[in-house]
């Protein structure tokens, strides 16, 4: 499993995130090596100076003339252990690098512990005389003398988050329109040209992208109109056929009603052509129960003798539906599954909450389809039962497709183990 992230906000976060970071050890490593370092070895280099001075010139004798003029002047005290332990030497810090490099310049072991707050101390006990304690006061030094280098890492890796997504928010804004739009073009639906903003070549993709929208648009108003006038050119002469079939004899009732019906089946084609190039998209959605439809669809649906239908409805979310929409899907489906499959079929219904959907699901009890055959049962002009001579345009399907992915979902056909094709299709719904 890749933890790294898949978006572009999130992948140029990482970037300067990682960057960020490597600038900040680069910094540390430069300020400690060439600044921090050096001041601790200049003091370093300093106390020892200062207490090889003290014991040079005997100032840590109470009896020296120098000694109460070189407190009073430098700030320094000499202690006994435990008199020092009252002064605050219980509260120091032992720092071994300082003792260490002390040590070094002193010529033995010397013991360095510091305190902190408003009387910042070095404390030393030398190896001249480990019996003492000397306390050195250090002036401008104070805890919160490295907080600007933190400070400053801080603000630095703040303003550079805050850029990248800064940066990232203004590319993603025409981005994510665009993805809309696309969706929606992949619904049939067609928006307003988006705006030109963004990088120049931002600018240009949605350039193209809305050329593109706009010569889908045309091609698609080009065909709605050529199937209409095609559907009406082909009306005129149909019912002249039907005008003159009136007028046949009746001892020829036989070809007349042949005619009606070969008719009543062109026109059925016709409707199927129309309905496929109008897509629907007219319709307004409301928010209704599925369960609902499927009810009044088959209590309104004129049952042969021999047909069944089992419902199996579990109880559901509204959804956004076109009604007549979705009434198409089903009774194409139910038609289906009584012509092609058995005459008792069930519908079922279930909620699918990981992926906020609708699923519904008509069960037939035929021979099913052949697996490989599935995937083609949607394309314009095909049909699934060949084998059996059916007629008809082949759009059913296709038509019912386009209904359910205009709503954002998608049909689900499979062969189950009892035998027949189970057909359905998913609805998203939202909370």
């Amino acid at each position: 499993m890749s933890f790294l992230p898949k978006n572009t906000f999130g992948q140029t976060v990482l970037l300067i995130a990682g960057l960020l970071l490597i600038n900040q050890i680069v910094t540390y490593y430069s300020v400690v090596t060439y600044f921090i370092r050096p001041n601790y070895q200049q003091i370093n280099t300093l106390v020892a100076t200062q207490i090889d001075q003290i014991f040079l010139q005997n100032i840590q004798n109470p009896e020296s003339e120098l000694h109460n003029a070189y407190m009073a002047k430098t700030g320094t005290r000499f202690h006994t252990t435990e008199s020092a332990m009252h002064a605050g030497l219980r509260d120091a810090t032992y720092y071994h690098f300082m003792s260490k490099a002390i040590s070094e310049r002193l010529g033995g072991d010397t013991d360095v512990r510091i305190t902190g707050g408003e009387n910042y101390l070095i404390w030393i006990r030398p190896p001249q005389d480990p019996s003492i304690w000397i306390s050195i006061p250090m002036q401008g030094i104070e805890d919160s003398d490295l907080s600007p280098l933190t400070i400053y890492l801080i603000v630095i890796s703040i303003l550079s988050v805050a850029g990248g997504w800064l940066f990232v928010r203004r590319l993603n804004r025409p981005l994510q329109a665009l993805q809309k739009a696309a969706r929606q073009v992949g619904k049939g639906q067609f928006p307003e040209p988006l705006p030109l903003e963004g990088s120049t070549e931002m600018v240009s993709v949605t350039n193209a992208f809305n050329k593109m929208s706009q010569g889908i648009h045309q091609l698609e108003s080009d065909r709605a109109l050529m199937t209409a006038g095609i559907s009406h050119d082909l009306r005129t002469p149909l019912t002249r056929i039907r005008l003159a079939s009136e007028m046949l004899p009746d001892d020829q009732d036989w070809v007349k009603d042949g005619i009606e019906h070969d008719i009543e089946d062109m026109n059925a084609i016709i409707d199927q052509f129309i309905d496929y190039a109008r897509q629907d998209q007219q319709e307004a959605t409301e928010n209704v129960d599925l369960n609902k439809l499927i009810q009044e669809l088959v209590n309104g649906r004129i049952m042969e003798p021999d047909h069944y239908i089992e419902l199996n409805l579990e109880q559901l979310p509204n959804a956004k539906l076109r009604v007549v929409g979705i009434k198409r899907v089903l009774e194409n489906l139910i038609e289906n599954a009584f012509r092609y499959g058995s005459e008792n079929i069930s519908i079922s219904t279930q909620v699918d909450h990981q992926t906020k959907s609708l699923i519904c699901s008509i069960k037939d009890y035929g021979k099913g389809i052949p697996e490989h055959e599935i995937p083609f049962l949607f394309a314009p002009f095909t049909q699934g039962d060949k084998a059996r001579g059916t007629v008809g345009s082949g759009l059913g399907l296709a038509i019912s497709k386009r209904i359910v992915e205009s709503h954002g979902g998608r049909m689900l056909f499979s062969n189950h183990s009892s035998g027949g094709l189970k057909a359905g299709f998913s609805l998203p719904y939202s909370m």
